[in-house]
C-alpha cells in the first residue's frame, strides 16, 4: 500500500480507453466500474461490472501494456491507484511477490474472459443457443 494513492472518479467518467497505455491499476474501494469492449458500428458492449475490493486493470502486467478493454465509472468511485512500473520493479526484486502477482492476475484474467464470453453470447448468440460450459 506504500505505492498506492487514493483517487476518485465521478459517475460516467472514463477511467481508461481500450488500446491506451496501461501504466497504472486500481483496487476499487467503493463504487462500480463497467468494463466495455469496442464493437464496430455499435455502442461499446459492457462485458463486466466491478465493485469494491476488485482489481481494475490487468493489462499493465502483460506486455505490451495496452488496455484490452475500456473502463467507465458507473457510480461514484473511490479507489487505490498503483503505478504499474513501480509494482513491476518491486516484483522483479522479489520472486515470491512476482509469483503471487502472476497467480492473482492470471485468475483475474480468466474470470474476465469468462465474464466477457458469457456477456457477448447474451448479446449476440441466437436465442436458445445453450449455456456456456
Amino acid at each position: 500500500m506504500s505505492l498506492a494513492r487514493e483517487v476518485s472518479f465521478e459517475i460516467d467518467e472514463r477511467v481508461y480507453n481500450e488500446g491506451g497505455k496501461a501504466d497504472r491499476f486500481w483496487i476499487i474501494h467503493t463504487g462500480t466500474v463497467a468494463l466495455d469492449l469496442h464493437v464496430p458500428g455499435r455502442r461499446a458492449a459492457v462485458v463486466d461490472t466491478l465493485g469494491a475490493g476488485e482489481l481494475l486493470g490487468w493489462s499493465w502486467f502483460v506486455p505490451p501494456h495496452h488496455w484490452h478493454l475500456g473502463a467507465q465509472a458507473s457510480s461514484p468511485v473511490r479507489a487505490y491507484e498503483f503505478d504499474a512500473a513501480a509494482v513491476r520493479e518491486l516484483c522483479g526484486k522479489n520472486p515470491e511477490l512476482q509469483h503471487e502477482m502472476c497467480t492473482y492476475v492470471a485468475g483475474v484474467i480468466a474470470a474476465r474472459l469468462r465474464s466477457a464470453r458469457v456477456r457477448l453470447l447474451d448479446l449476440y448468440a441466437p436465442y436458445g443457443a445453450g449455456e456456456v460450459p
